[in-house]
């Protein structure tokens, strides 16, 4: 629970911003757009997405409103993941070299679900190779750009739910609600090895963020002209003071 945080005075712009991210841009390039557009400098987001991954970002904007990303960090997270089975990458999702390929069977409903049953609750996961946990004050793909494999330790994770959503010959979709520092494209290569087929992951959306919905954010694309991504964001902006009772909120019932 946060106690204590000085809040805006008079700036209108100051607060929390809901965005849509495409598939394309960065993480920071969204940031850098909503700045623009707002013109409050001190920009950060809460939780990155890889320029592969759509959806949600919430974007702080001002010196209030970024104390809040801490703890909007921690909160639980949801996405729609389409695991892609027989081919494994070093990236472990598609924009990766093929390191490895499989036959595959056509796996039912019902093995799926069972093999998704097995990774709900608090498991181990490795991080991957590329990725940007710090090793030495360098991000681990430094050091796999460089062909250099940095032993890592597997580290708990919490996995709240995974649910088939759809399902093909050499693939599946699964609804992931998860908690902080999950990779689901490491979640999906350990699908593919529990199948015995191996997998990388082929699209990722995310759905939600803490209290947080998709549903309720800005187009990314609405973002390129400057006048009227002015006017939407601000029209949609969550003051510092809502999101902070949210917080607490959450805070009390766990």
């Amino acid at each position: 629970m946060i106690t204590e945080i000085p809040l805006p005075q008079d700036i209108p712009e100051i607060g929390v911003y809901l965005v849509d991210k495409p598939v394309g841009p960065s993480s920071f390039r969204m940031v850098q757009l909503v700045r623009r557009a707002i013109g409050i400098k001190k920009t950060g987001h809460a939780g990155t997405l890889d320029p592969f991954a759509s959806g949600l970002l919430v974007i702080c904007a001002g010196r209030p409103a970024t104390k809040l990303i801490s703890s909007l960090m921690g909160g639980p997270k949801e996405y729609e993941a389409t695991v892609s089975l027989g081919v494994e990458t070093d990236t472990q999702d598609t924009e990766g070299r093929v390191t490895a390929t499989r036959p595959v069977e056509q796996f039912s409903r019902e093995t799926i679900e069972t093999c998704l049953a097995g990774f709900v609750g608090e498991i181990a996961q490795t991080p991957p190779l590329y990725s940007a946990l710090k090793h030495g004050g360098k991000p681990l793909y430094y050091y796999a750009r460089k062909g250099i494999e940095i032993e890592r330790q597997p580290r708990p994770v919490v996995i709240y739910g995974l649910e088939c959503i759809d399902l093909g010959p050499t693939w599946f979709t699964i609804r992931v609600r998860c908690g902080k520092g999950t990779y689901i494209r490491t979640l999906a290569a350990d699908l593919g090895t529990a199948l015995g087929c191996g997998a990388h992951l082929n699209s990722l959306r995310r759905t939600r963020s803490g209290f947080f919905s998709v549903d309720e954010a800005v187009a990314g694309e609405a973002l390129s002209d400057v006048p009227s991504a002015r006017a939407v964001l601000l029209s949609q902006r969550r003051s510092v003071e809502e999101v902070l009772m949210k917080i607490n909120s959450s805070s009390a019932k766990v």
